[in-house]
Parts: structure tokens; sequence; C-alpha cells
């Protein structure tokens, strides 16, 4: 997998146009990279795909962690953490593209200066006021905070799909904001019935 696809306009979430604005195709899946993954930094990843149209795709890899805290993130931005709770949240791996941008995936689909819905109760925000909320009423009810995100250019994770790359699989709003990191993974498989030894045998999409 190469992750290609960035914004023109780093300010923003990507964002595409024109048939983009209707077509969802996988938009709000969940993509489990298959076994044979060949990019070592997609292995075992469960991506939530934000966008997926013909002008491309993008998504947030949703269960891995890394070793900065919320807290952490929060001193690199000059930003004041209120929430004691939240402080010791790890920060996620979202992807390869912009690693040194944060990019918030939350619940509801509140909009903010830079918000992409994604659908009725989620989105996902890049700008800097969604984490100055965070302590206060304002402050989303569920969300995860990841630095980066995976991108692909038109056409390309639909060839990956065919490649047997990645199996896709209906997102689940438990497993994205309730579930601890390394359950998410497994869970998602179960909504199939199936585990991830037994992967190599499925199709590359469900």
């Amino acid at each position: 997998m190469t992750a290609s696809r960035v914004p023109s306009d780093e300010s923003e979430v990507p964002k595409t146009s024109g048939l983009a604005e209707t077509a969802t195709w996988l938009r709000g899946h969940f993509l489990v990279a298959m076994p044979g993954m060949s990019d070592p930094r997609f292995a075992r990843s469960l991506i939530y795909l934000c966008e997926h149209s013909d002008q491309g795709a993008m998504g947030i890899v949703v269960n891995k962690p890394t070793d900065m805290s919320l807290a952490t993130l929060f001193e690199r931005v000059e930003l004041a953490n209120t929430d004691t709770e939240l402080a010791g949240q790890p920060v996620l791996f979202g992807g390869p593209v912009q690693l040194d941008r944060a990019f918030v995936l939350h619940k509801p689909a509140k909009p903010w200066q830079s918000t992409m819905k994604i659908s009725e109760d989620i989105a996902l925000t890049s700008s800097k006021d969604i984490l100055e909320s965070i302590g206060s009423e304002t402050a989303p009810k569920s969300m995860l905070v990841a630095l980066g995100y995976a991108g692909w250019v038109p056409g390309q994770l639909d060839n990956e799909i065919l490649q047997n790359a990645w199996l896709s699989v209906p997102a689940d709003d438990e497993i994205l904001f309730d579930l601890p990191f390394e359950e998410r993974l497994p869970a998602a498989l179960a909504k199939l019935g199936i585990g991830f030894d037994r992967l190599s045998d499925v199709a590359g999409h469900a």
C-alpha cells in the first residue's frame, strides 16, 4: 500500500469534490489488513474509512496506540488539558501521511473549524478548536485522537481490495470508541464470524 494522498491545504481535513460529495462507497466501514499485507506499517491494522470515492480514499488506523499520551500532545500544541481522565489516553498512529498533524474522530458529528462529516453521528476534525474544547461542556461525548492518516489515490484502494490486501467490515460505534485497542480488530472480524487466522481463506470484501 502507498499512502500518498496528501491534501493541498494542510490546514484542512482531506476533502474531495464533485461525485465524492454524494458517493459513499465504503465510507464508514472498517478495513482489516489481510495477513498478506506487504506494508509492515499496516500489518494487523484496523482502519476506519472516512472517505471513499472516485477521488480517492482516506482513513484512520484505530487500533495502534503510540507511546504519546494526550497530555503530552497538549503540551506540544501549548494547550491546557483540564480533563484528567483523558490525560493518560494514548494518541493513535493514524497512518503515515501527515504524522505531524492530529486528527480527531468524534461523536456526535458537530462541526468545528475543519470538520469532515462521515455519518450522521461521526465526523473527523483536524482543527485545534476541538482539542481546546476537551474538558468543557462543548467537548465531544466520544473521541479518539490520532497522528497522521492513511490515504489512497483514485482507484488505488479498490485495486488493493481486489488484490486481497484488505477486508471490509461494516463499522460499529462501540468498537470504534469503547473497546480496548487490542480488542478492536478481533471484534470487527467477529462481526463476520471469523478470526484473524482464517483471513487468508477469505475474499477481499464482504
